[in-house]
């Protein structure tokens, strides 16, 4: 048995980084970028009006009370234009045209005479007005050639945004991660819409890993159930090693019982075992492997948290480091009671998150945490880690914690008042 931060080091140590593909903007999010984004073009590319008005060339400051002949009009769209002087009536992301510099708002000048077709002819001005003012410079959003986007980024609507208004059709990313599972135990019943065999329980595992693979960037190419025997084992391995997946997890069957053939199976294999058993609660009977085709293993413990923290725990990070992004950031919050965790075992305990009204993250530890239960797990913000060497820690001890969801924040419920007050103890000293 080994310790967690050794078993991810052996882990990461195997895990390659995987090939870049061309992906239009419009199906990029959610893709990571494989190399740093530089911009191609200024933004915004041109000087533009910040608000309707008119625009005006200011060698020097323009006095309040300044009255100005309007010699022309420029619309959002219209070409560049050469100013003959004066003032141009400009409309919000209108071009400047050259020459001019300055915008003042429609609503701070007072017109004194208009043209026939209503267009402006003379204005006073209400303010003084200086260069740049109200004016958005080329350039000051993104200078050409500057790196907009690191490699690693995760592209988010924002970054569409961002790379769309560059005028970038498509990007460089990592091909998704390809995945397969393959959940073991005769007792599992994979298809809920049939009602309960004897003895059978409805398979929660597949389903949820599938979900999260996905959301986490995956592409699952797919989900096998299987019967608690060797020969079914390696029939669903061998159709994932023919569509060619990068990393297969599969659940149970994986400890010390006389159903427990994954380890075996494994070695028949020619398979590399990286580590078996974890000093973690729970999912202390993880095994790493890499196949002799080339493709990682994790055997997961079957009970529900186990899976669970052997997918935010491992497989998690091994995608990140398939896709060429770095740790997740560390998140810390303070104990609202005391846990008392047993000495050489790391602890990844679901938990609710509040914030005090002093800023103070504040974690409460689900009582129930069995690995079996999946209902606390369901109504959980976070997870709380506890190191191996922990000890005894009080309510207001300061631990990681780390977010349901990868790559997010932690959530954080809303706290509950009581007279004012937040209805929860406070951090000790």
């Amino acid at each position: 048995m080994i310790g967690y931060a050794q078993a991810l080091q052996l882990l990461l140590a195997h895990v390659a980084r995987l090939p870049v593909e061309t992906c239009p903007l419009a199906q990029a999010p959610g893709r990571v970028l494989a190399g740093a984004m530089h911009s191609p073009i200024a933004l915004p590319s041109f000087d533009h009006a910040a608000m309707d008005g008119y625009a005006l060339a200011t060698r020097e400051p323009l006095p309040a009370g300044s009255e100005h002949a309007v010699h022309g009009s420029q619309a959002a769209g219209d070409a560049a234009r050469a100013s003959v002087g004066g003032a141009w009536e400009i409309m919000t992301g209108a071009r400047l045209p050259d020459g001019l510099d300055a915008v003042v708002a429609v609503e701070r000048t007072e017109l004194l005479e208009a043209r026939a077709d209503g267009m402006p002819a003379r204005i006073r001005l209400l303010d003084p007005l200086a260069t740049g003012q109200n004016v958005r410079r080329a350039g000051s959003d993104v200078a050409p050639g500057a790196a907009v986007l690191p490699a690693g980024t995760t592209i988010g609507a924002a970054q569409v945004m961002l790379l769309a208004a560059l005028g970038m059709a498509a990007v460089d990313v990592v091909r998704r991660p390809r995945v397969a599972i393959i959940c073991t135990g005769k007792e599992l019943q994979a298809d809920p819409s049939q009602p309960l065999a004897p003895g059978r329980i409805y398979n929660s595992n597949g389903p949820y890993l599938v979900a999260e693979l996905t959301a986490a960037g995956a592409q699952v190419l797919s989900c096998d159930t299987v019967d608690d025997t060797a020969g079914t084992f390696a029939e669903a391995l061998q159709c994932a090693l023919d569509v060619g997946v990068d990393l297969l997890i599969s659940t149970g069957a994986v400890s010390m019982g006389r159903y427990d053939f994954v380890p075996d199976s494994l070695r028949r294999l020619d398979a590399q075992i990286l580590f078996h058993k974890v000093a973690m609660r729970p999912g202390r009977p993880l095994l790493c492997a890499r196949l002799a085709a080339g493709p990682l293993i994790l055997a997961l413990p079957g009970t529900p948290m186990a899976v669970a923290v052997g997918l935010r725990f491992f497989v998690v990070p091994a995608l990140r480091a398939m896709a060429g992004q770095p740790a997740e950031p560390t998140w810390h919050a303070m104990l609202d009671a005391a846990q008392h965790p047993k000495p050489g075992l790391r602890y990844f305990l679901h938990a609710t998150l509040q914030q005090g009204s002093d800023g103070c993250l504040l974690a409460s530890v689900q009582n129930q945490q069995q690995p079996f239960r999946i209902d606390p797990f369901a109504h959980a913000d976070t997870w709380v880690v506890l190191g191996e060497d922990a000890g005894d820690c009080p309510a207001g001890t300061r631990v990681e914690i780390v977010s349901l969801q990868p790559g997010t924040p932690p959530r954080i419920h809303p706290a509950q008042q009581t007279d004012g007050h937040a209805a929860w103890p406070r951090p000790g000293p």
